[in-house]
């Protein structure tokens, strides 16, 4: 039965939009994309994951309701997220007729979500396009704000653009069908959103592991719905990163650069940003922002939730080379989040490349 729990919004004027947050409440989606004004064709994104899953399912919910739809599926991970993509779907999109009038609905995690978004975007300059995530990390942080894009071989998101979704649906009955792993790397954006802009969510889920782990949907709400709120403000209040929302990039820095290293194989993106935030912790700990006690409740959380806090292999000069080419560099300084306090964050710019380094050798030992 679809139970709509709750509707976040992301408050930027005319371009604003819902976040709607349910519980089987997949079969919504139809309303959404008739509430955008779309009459033409629509085109479903998905991956080798999800399809098998869901496509079916909301491709014959957008039929029904009496649209032409083409699935375009792609493999999943994160090492398929590239410019090649974006050139493959928008053949797709051409070969099955969508113009200026269509819309795209990205159904799955953070990768189809960013892939999906970027060639809305680049598509005859841009249409409009749904964001459906089927993750937490998607739900939590990669669905919401308009961030599109693919990645590089020298660096993580490089190639993208600034496009909002014209609406995000939620369905947490989709997170029964998410491997563990994948539930326990969302979870670190959770846990990040808790350390840069709340400490009681910090500690909600410092708390609560054992329920959020077994799955537990009314646990699980609390910490999507406030992330979301916790998202859609920041954006709200700066759209396109040029000040506060960088706050979100909190062990970005770093777990971009361990991504990029590892040539997007080793960890899930989530485990590379457990591992970034426990840097940027050692980082805070060093410039006398923050105390041991700060570093150790993250590394604890973290563990709680089965998330890697260590890595003795760590190719710290290939990922030091990787955190040079992040988008986050300005006039050749790489700008670093920090903690001074659990629940706040601040920028720093003049970080040496000696500190940068000691904070991701405090991963290996």
């Amino acid at each position: 039965m679809s139970k709509i729990i709750d509707t976040v919004t992301v408050q930027l004027g005319e371009r604003s939009y819902p976040i709607q947050i349910g519980r089987g409440n997949i079969g919504e989606l139809p309303g959404l994309v008739a509430d955008t004004g779309c009459n033409g064709k629509l085109a479903i994104v998905t991956d080798t994951n999800v399809d098998p899953l869901y496509g079916e399912q909301v491709q014959s919910l957008l039929t029904e309701a009496g649209h032409e739809v083409v699935r375009c599926v792609m493999p999943a991970g994160e090492a398929n997220k590239r410019l090649d993509r974006i050139e493959e779907f928008i053949g797709q999109f051409l070969d099955f007729g969508l113009d200026r009038s269509s819309l795209v609905v990205a159904l799955g995690g953070g990768v189809v979500g960013d892939t999906a978004g970027y060639a809305a975007a680049t598509f005859m300059r841009g249409i409009p396009f749904i964001q459906v995530p089927t993750t937490i990390v998607a739900q939590v942080d990669s669905s919401v704000g308009g961030k599109t894009a693919v990645n590089h071989a020298k660096g993580k998101n490089i190639i993208g653009a600034f496009h909002q979704p014209d609406a995000v649906l939620m369905d947490m009955e989709c997170l029964s069908s998410l491997p563990e792993r994948e539930l326990r790397a969302g979870l670190a954006e959770v846990i990040k959103h808790g350390v840069i802009a709340d400490a009681g969510l910090f500690e909600y889920m410092e708390n609560n592991a054992e329920a959020i782990l077994a799955m537990d949907l009314d646990s699980l709400v609390r910490p999507v719905k406030h992330s979301c709120e916790i998202k859609a403000a920041v954006v709200a209040a700066d759209e396109t990163e040029q000040g506060i929302r960088a706050n979100l990039n909190y062990g970005h820095t770093f777990g971009h650069g361990i991504e990029a290293a590892t040539h997007y194989e080793k960890f899930l993106h989530g485990e590379a940003i457990a591992l970034g935030m426990v840097a940027a912790g050692a980082l805070s700990l060093e410039l006398g922002l923050v105390d041991q006690h700060f570093v150790d409740r993250q590394i604890a959380c973290f563990q709680a939730y089965g998330l890697p806090t260590q890595w003795g292999e760590l190719p710290i000069q290939e990922t030091m080379e990787a955190m040079k080419h992040d988008k986050k560099v300005r006039a050749g300084k790489m700008k670093f989040v920090v903690a001074d306090q659990m629940g706040h964050v601040i920028h720093r710019t003049d970080i040496t490349e000696p500190q940068a380094q000691r904070a991701l050798e405090s991963l290996t030992t």
